[in-house]
């Protein structure tokens, strides 16, 4: 019988053993690598006005996972993509913006979080599903076509109002577009059109949009715009194929009293620059007042790029005065170093003071006034100024970004094809 006993205890330990191991040897699932369905996905970020609605493209290259925003036309590959366990995160260094999201049943929710100025924060919801965005039940039919040209009236929290136009291209309940501003343009737009109403959004790593409008019966917009999670405006529109803005070289000047556009910031090195120093002496000098922290600046910072190496053997320098979200030096030079790595910028960027207008007109007692990041000057061989161009369209306006691509090459070429020691009249350069 004691022999009959040891034996069952024997074989019951060594089952007992075996199971335990299998336990061990087989991972759960909740120790199981993190995977997410790759292809299409559709996301929603929310702010107070709703959501802003985009698309997003998951891959893998060399089993590296990308993600791809995207809005309307535009693309933008989110540069750094990190997946531990269950977290997400998306980052966008050059904006300093991220998104940290949980993956739960293939779904992904989670808080995206800009940084705005003087290091301030804004959280709001973010929730994203594997496939195509399906069509909402509650759309119906448009009533009307909107593609064409709106004469546009933002008017700001304060009552201040200020022109746009905005150009909208419309497929069945699909709306795509944009709004050209004084200052700049609000890019890649995408949305959709239910009976009278509609709606369009962006986001691209920088700021979170949303525009929402109804028609009346007379044609006549009528709307919202929100961005992030702190600011709001309305804004009214008729369709004119005529409207457009003021020319955007004749907004900011030289103030009365001045001849000459004069500045001395620190580089990333903490070492001053001057406009005066021995670098800028006989060039065409271009200076661009902008910041990491505005899509507009990275746009033309693009296209400055660009062109530099091509215009810099033909005696042209390129000056960025960044002006950042960040008070502390050190972190807003660290800010601009990322930009400058995004773009690959081998032109002076220096630190200038803080992202806000008023400061910036102080720091440039010259101009008459800084209405726009970015505001674009040129400088001819005798530190003369020849133009100052306000705001910057980019691509996501078409044509207009080919029209201030080609005003900016055409003023180089001329100033650059002038000797030192005579140039022509801002005049004789526009006619």
């Amino acid at each position: 019988m004691r022999h009959k006993l040891g034996i069952l205890v024997t074989l019951l330990s060594v089952l007992a053993l075996g199971a335990c191991g299998s336990e061990t040897e087989t991972p759960s699932s909740a120790d199981q690598p993190t995977t997410l369905r790759t292809g299409p996905w559709h996301a929603n970020i929310t702010v107070p006005g709703g959501d802003i609605r985009f698309g997003m493209e998951l891959s893998r290259v060399d089993d590296q996972l990308e993600v791809t925003l995207i809005n309307g036309s535009e693309r933008v590959r989110v540069p750094e993509v990190s997946l531990d366990e269950d977290r997400l995160v998306l980052r966008f260094p050059a904006f300093n913006n991220e998104i940290r999201a949980r993956v739960r049943d293939e779904q992904l929710s989670g808080t995206l979080t800009l940084v705005k100025r003087y290091g301030k924060t804004q959280a709001m919801p973010f929730v994203a599903i594997p496939g195509a965005r399906p069509v909402a039940e509650d759309v119906v039919p448009a009533k009307g076509d909107l593609s064409g040209r709106w004469a546009v009236t933002f008017t700001e929290p304060d009552g201040t109002q200020y022109p746009a136009v905005g150009e909208f291209s419309q497929r069945g309940n699909r709306l795509l577009g944009t709004f050209l501003t004084q200052t700049g343009d609000y890019r890649y737009l995408g949305g959709s059109v239910s009976g009278r109403n509609f709606e369009l959004s962006t986001f691209d790593g920088a700021h979170a949009f949303l525009f929402k409008a109804s028609a009346d019966d007379n044609g006549e917009l009528t709307g919202q715009f929100w961005s992030g999670t702190q600011y709001e405006e309305s804004w009214t529109g008729l369709r004119d194929e005529e409207a457009k803005l003021a020319d955007p070289t004749t907004l900011t000047a030289l103030k009365a009293g001045y001849d000459r556009f004069t500045f001395e910031f620190p580089d990333l090195d903490g070492n001053p620059v001057s406009i005066d120093d021995p670098q800028f002496a006989g060039k065409v000098v271009l200076v661009t007042l902008a910041g990491s922290w505005c899509p507009n600046c990275h746009d033309e910072a693009a296209f400055m790029a660009e062109i530099y190496p091509r215009y810099r053997e033909q005696g042209v320098e390129i000056v960025a005065l960044m002006f950042e979200h960040l008070e502390a030096p050190d972190e807003a030079m660290e800010q601009v170093r990322r930009f400058r790595e995004k773009f690959g910028i081998e032109y002076v960027t220096l630190l200038a003071g803080v992202s806000d207008k008023t400061l910036a007109n102080e720091a440039l007692p010259s101009l008459n006034k800084v209405l726009a990041f970015p505001t674009t000057i040129f400088i001819d061989r005798r530190g003369e100024v020849r133009e100052i161009h306000t705001g910057f369209s980019g691509p996501g306006t078409g044509q207009h970004y080919d029209e201030t691509r080609n005003l900016i090459t055409g003023l180089l070429d001329t100033l650059v094809s002038e000797p030192a020691e005579t140039t022509q009249s801002s005049a004789a350069l526009n006619p």
